[in-house]
């Protein structure tokens, strides 16, 4: 915001000959043009401040619904194990993202590669970073955390979880984001002073950052502790091994949805930014529509998966379609700025086809992944990135990034094919980092027997062998039946033939 400025002197000749003391009583107007103006700088300082706290409670509110999500989408027998594993991101994340992740990812000033200062937030606030900017990227650090806990669901000793989590958040995570997202990253669209190809990386929110970084180290933590026995059969062939509550799946799918508008928006960080002064249109604006290619790009997502799934299976599955919606809100989360509503549908409807076509690769190569976690954070977060670098639009583009104007913008928008390349090596680079990093470390838990519990544990569900008992009165085999309390079996449905809609 402009700052008003006053000077005494040049006021004193406006007040004429005849006023006593003129420039006394210029002084005196500037000082009160002064404070003024300080109230106004305050006030965005403040309005900016609470809407990024009020973002990252909502990010943070996304932990419940990956819970929720998580909860319903195992089975019962290990539903305390993964609520658990939930709570814990969040609480190691923490410890970790303050002692280093920060640091790592926003300490500047620093090298391309990664930060070098705010080690434990010392020399925090600054005027580049208050103490809402750490809670707010501490959200995300856990929000890829827990991406990668869904991957490796019901098969995953205890202590796995707290050391893979903690280093993704005090190390990987926090050194993509630095690259991407800081003003020293090598490959930063805020890096004005080097930009990648003219451009840098505009992965907005994080399709790649967050999305793909959770979606591929859950991708080598899958395929290092392989599939859940019974996944699939002696034949080869896959084998459903639902999740024992619909209602905690789509529970959970509402609150991450809720917790989106928080994600992809709030990270303007700051609302009271006037693109032209004295005009209704400005930065609380571009946070509207970017509210809006959220929502479109995420229920195109689910429509099409809703109607491609009856096709395919003739059901209407209300998981895959809960899915369907996540893997769109993950591909828009990257381009959702720079991209009108229009393309937002587009995004959508080839997230839901990623998505599918992922989750039929997954079956044909036989990787489990309880949750779909690394086929639709880490296939459609791809495709967001390559969405972003195809619709990204040049005024869009040039008022969320105005450190560089004229700056490319997205290939089928006319802008050439800068964007593009510098997103391809965006999504060649995050592979080759997380591969290179979480992928030995899933290698070494596994070889030290850190990583899977045994087959014994695994039958019989973690929530009894691990933590002291079930989550519910559970009972699987019909046996059992004339045992006490609520008994939840499940019921397998009917292959049918697709009738009329």
């Amino acid at each position: 915001m402009d700052s008003l400025t006053c000077s005494a002197e040049q006021l004193a000749q406006f007040l004429g000959p005849n006023t006593t003391n003129s420039t006394a009583a210029a002084a005196y107007l500037c000082s009160r043009f002064s404070t003024i103006s300080d109230k106004f700088t305050d006030t965005a300082y403040a309005v900016d401040s609470t809407y990024l706290l009020f973002s990252a409670y909502l990010v943070f509110s996304m932990q419940l619904g990956f819970a929720m999500l998580c909860a319903g989408s195992v089975r019962a027998k290990n539903t305390m194990n993964i609520m658990l594993t939930n709570v814990l991101d969040a609480a190691t994340g923490g410890l970790f993202y303050y002692l280093f992740g920060f640091a790592f990812a926003f300490g500047t000033p620093s090298n391309g590669f990664i930060g070098r200062h705010f080690f434990a937030l010392k020399d925090v606030p600054t005027q580049s970073f208050d103490y809402s900017s750490f809670l707010y990227q501490w959200a995300f650090a856990i929000a890829a955390a827990g991406i990668t806990s869904g991957s490796i669901a019901e098969r995953t000793q205890f202590v796995a979880y707290l050391i893979y989590s903690s280093f993704l958040t005090g190390f990987v995570y926090p050194v993509v984001s630095h690259w991407f997202w800081s003003s020293d990253g090598w490959a930063s669209a805020f890096n004005t002073d080097n930009l990648l190809f003219g451009s840098g990386v505009i992965d907005f929110a994080g399709s790649g950052v967050v999305h793909m970084v959770g979606g591929i180290a859950g991708l080598w933590g899958a395929l290092i502790e392989g599939p859940r026995i019974g996944r699939f059969d002696h034949s080869g062939r896959s084998v459903a091994l639902r999740g024992h509550s619909a209602s905690l799946v789509v529970l959970g799918t509402f609150l991450l949805w809720f917790g989106w508008y928080g994600f992809n928006p709030g990270s303007f960080t700051k609302i009271l930014s006037p693109y032209s002064s004295g005009s209704y249109y400005g930065q609380w604006s571009a946070v509207g529509r970017t509210a809006v290619t959220t929502t479109l790009a995420g229920s195109t997502a689910a429509l099409t998966t809703l109607f491609s799934k009856r096709i395919l299976s003739g059901h209407w599955n209300v998981t895959d379609v809960c899915n369907g919606l996540l893997g769109g809100f993950a591909a828009i989360t990257s381009g959702c700025s720079v991209v009108e509503p229009w393309a937002a549908i587009i995004c959508g409807f080839v997230a839901a086809v990623v998505l599918i076509s992922c989750n039929r690769l997954a079956e044909k190569l036989k990787f489990d992944d309880p949750l779909e976690a690394a086929q639709l954070h880490g296939g459609c977060g791809a495709w967001g990135i390559i969405f972003t670098a195809l619709f990204a639009n040049e005024k869009y583009v040039n008022e969320v990034y105005p450190d560089k104007p004229g700056r490319p913008y997205g290939l089928f928008m006319g802008g050439g094919g800068k964007l593009l390349a510098a997103h391809v090596i965006q999504i060649l680079v995050i592979v080759g980092w997380v591969s290179a990093t979480m992928g030995p470390l899933f290698f070494a838990l596994h070889k030290l027997k850190l990583l899977r519990i045994s087959a014994e544990d695994e039958m019989a569900g973690m929530d009894m062998t691990r933590h002291g008992g079930f989550a519910y009165i559970y009972h699987d085999d019909d046996d059992d039946s004339q045992k006490p309390g609520i008994q939840l079996r499940k019921i397998e449905p009917r292959a049918t033939t697709p009738t009329s809609i």
